[in-house]
């Protein structure tokens, strides 16, 4: 087992109160209040508490730290170069609608680098956690990704654009197009997080998305890393906690889906959003 810094026990056993009140909340759904933040985009009173639990324990642990959330204003910390990024309901529409596949993902950042991370699933009682040189875990098991050299072998992972999405639906069906002919299956689980923990735990060989955020994928991007595995976004560069655009592997199988995404963009454009990536701020994401 890692042996964690302060700092990642800390946000371990932040997450563990988060999901702790996740969980009380789930199991009596029909007493939240939700609202719409867009198009099937909602936000939960669970979601909300969860985001106060976070803020409280870290930020009282770490008062001179940033810290960056889906559900909460940003705070600017007087330690410019340290931040939590965090999303305190990885999965909402699963938690909604009664699916036991959710989760809490806090990431610490330095810079633009993650350098600890939890990924907590409360339903499953599994907690992911990597720091930056000491490997990913999940309790006192290391994880390494899986060793298939094969797409005809691979189970792949991705997120669907729903309903109004702002994430164009047909040049994702045309990434999604080569796939389907090559994998062994196809995932759509609905919690980017634990995609990526999955990836790190050798469950998927491979997961790509776009349009997420940073708190999608900053703490499940050092767990791939951390296990063996490579994450850019789906260009090939490193820039997918600014872009959203997320293509993480492990390792063996990332050049021959890199080279499948590269096909559809001699295809269809440059980019299959019809526009190249740019940089944008940790917690922003790039608009369509």
């Amino acid at each position: 087992m890692i042996t964690p810094s302060r700092e990642l026990q800390t946000m371990m056993d932040a997450a563990r109160l988060a999901g702790a009140g996740l969980l009380a909340r789930f199991s009596n759904r029909g007493s939240l209040t939700v609202h719409e933040k867009g198009p099937a985009n909602f936000v939960s009173t669970a979601d909300l508490e969860s985001d106060q639990t976070l803020r409280t324990h870290l930020l009282g642990s770490f008062p001179t730290f940033g810290y960056v959330s889906e559900e909460s204003a940003t705070v600017e910390g007087s330690d410019s170069s340290a931040r939590f990024i965090v999303d305190p309901l990885d999965g909402t529409s699963n938690f909604l609608w009664g699916i036991p596949h959710f989760a809490v993902s806090v990431a610490l950042v330095r810079g633009d680098t993650p350098v600890a991370g939890v990924v907590y699933d409360p339903a499953k009682g599994e907690m992911f956690v990597a720091e930056l040189g000491c490997g990913a875990w999940l309790g006192a098991e290391p994880l390494r990704v899986c060793r298939g050299q094969n797409l005809l072998q691979a189970i792949v992972a991705t997120g669907i654009p729903h309903a109004h999405s702002r994430q164009p639906h047909e040049p994702y069906i045309q990434m999604l197009r080569p796939a389907m002919r090559v994998a062994a299956g196809i995932r759509r689980m609905g919690a980017a997080a634990l995609d990526l923990a999955y990836v790190a735990a050798g469950r998927f060989s491979v997961f790509f998305e776009q349009g997420l955020y940073s708190w999608d994928i900053a703490a499940g991007a050092l767990l791939v890393t951390e296990a063996g595995g490579t994450i850019t976004d789906v260009s090939g560069g490193t820039t997918f906690l600014q872009s959203g655009r997320v293509l993480a592997t492990n390792g063996s199988l990332h050049e021959p889906m890199l080279t499948m995404f590269a096909g559809v963009r001699r295809a269809h454009g440059r980019h299959p959003r019809g526009r190249p990536s740019r940089r944008l701020p940790l917690g922003t994401r790039a608009r369509g």
